[in-house]
């Protein structure tokens, strides 16, 4: 693991450190037997004087990170439905996509690109974890199996040509070498294409607390400011901005080569991240300060229940942070449900606690239900209510403060 000296966007060495999540394991390193060696990694982050860009002090191998993934997109319903509203929504933006393809970056099981399959039109996907890329092959999702850059990209475009819209949902945060991989969407996207870019949008996350979302595969939390500082340098320009349901809420961002007619929503979130200075050091250490006064609260909400049956719900990347940062394990959680197939009977890392099926799980009779992938919180409802019938307490860690609710 790297430290790293300068800024991953601007290069400035002006970046101050705001918040130390202490050494954690990497989120979705599940453990196959408790008898496994852990290793703990440095979890921090720094803001740039210069561009104003929160992220990682360190970065991992994405070797280890990202060759082999537990997170299948179409796992989730939220996922799949949102998948069918963003494959319309693309449609509109663009004029002929016929005339060309549809290419996805990080496209994972293929979840994304299948809506526009089903309409006619030419897909590719790219993503660096093998056993994933064999699922979206198995479905006849064409996909290639590689870490992309500039390297990848011009091997793509020389093999199909210019990408009608280049997609990169949810992989720019997780991406090291920033430069390398803005300059080979640059180079894969035709001239009058889109660039769709879907990120973690960090005013969220400093507003609704979602320090959750910061583990080693998040090297960067971008504000529209920051991440204009970086796709400027490669004449992408923002067009328009929209919202996603994922991972709480993340940002939408369509792009073009060269300056268009920009829509009025872009500066109204300039202006709203003025306003509530989230581009400021001082935010992000009343942030820092926030999260320890939530570890407390969560804490003891915990404590007060012991004595009851507690299960959590949805052993998510993210919900692996909190846990660990808590220290939260199986003395208070013992089991987690998940409807993963792939990280039942596995362990979470660090904290060791048992992840199994949900029919398993509920069979326990549970008292309060932790729903850690709160995100998902009104999927995961719906599925206790109407599949479990279950009618007792459920406890959401956040956004903002932990509360309990009683399901009717």
């Amino acid at each position: 693991m790297k430290k790293i000296t300068s800024c991953r966007i601007c290069k400035s060495k002006k970046i101050t450190k705001f918040l130390d999540l202490r050494n954690q394991p990497y989120a979705n390193s599940l453990l196959k037997s408790l008898k496994e060696k852990e290793q703990f990694y440095p979890l921090s982050l720094s803001w740039c004087q210069n561009c104003t860009l929160v992220q990682l002090n360190h970065t991992a191998d994405p070797k280890e990170l990202f060759s082999n993934y537990v997170w299948v997109t179409s796992i989730s319903s939220v996922a799949r439905k949102y998948a069918e509203v963003f494959c319309k929504d693309i449609i509109t933006r663009i004029k002929n996509p016929r005339n060309g393809y549809i290419l996805e970056i990080a496209s994972n099981d293929g979840t994304f690109l299948l809506p526009f399959m089903r309409k006619g039109y030419k897909v590719l996907g790219v993503d660096s974890a093998k056993n994933i890329v064999d699922m979206a092959m198995a479905n006849g999702i064409p996909t290639k199996c590689e870490f992309f850059g500039v390297k990848s990209a011009k091997k793509i475009k020389k093999e199909y040509g210019s990408a009608k819209v280049v997609i990169a949902r949810n992989v720019l945060p997780h991406v090291a070498s920033l430069h390398d991989f803005v300059k080979g969407m640059s180079i894969c996207l035709d001239d009058k294409g889109l660039l769709v870019l879907e990120v973690h949008y960090a005013k969220k996350i400093y507003e609704e607390l979602h320090y959750d979302s910061i583990y080693h595969e998040h090297l960067c939390y971008f504000t529209i400011k920051s991440l204009e500082k970086l796709l400027n340098q490669y004449n992408f320009f923002i067009k328009d901005l929209n919202t996603s349901p994922i991972s709480g809420g993340s940002l939408v961002i369509y792009a073009t080569k060269g300056k268009a007619k920009e829509s009025s929503i872009v500066q109204a979130y300039r202006l709203a991240e003025e306003k509530i200075k989230v581009n400021t050091l001082k935010s992000w250490q009343d942030f820092a300060n926030r999260i320890t006064i939530h570890r407390e609260k969560l804490l003891k909400i915990l404590n007060e229940n012991k004595s009851k049956i507690i299960v959590g719900y949805g052993a998510s990347a993210r919900s692996s942070t909190m846990l660990n940062f808590c220290n939260i394990d199986t003395k208070l959680i013992p089991v987690i449900a998940d409807g993963n197939p792939l990280k039942q009977g596995l362990h979470t890392a660090g904290t060791h606690i048992l992840i199994d099926s949900p029919d398993n799980v509920m069979k326990k009779n549970p008292d309060l239900v932790v729903i850690l992938a709160w995100n998902f919180g009104k999927e995961i409802i719906k599925i206790l209510k109407e599949k479990y019938k279950y009618r007792g307490d459920c406890l959401i860690p956040l956004p903002n403060d932990p509360k309990v609710i009683t399901l009717q």
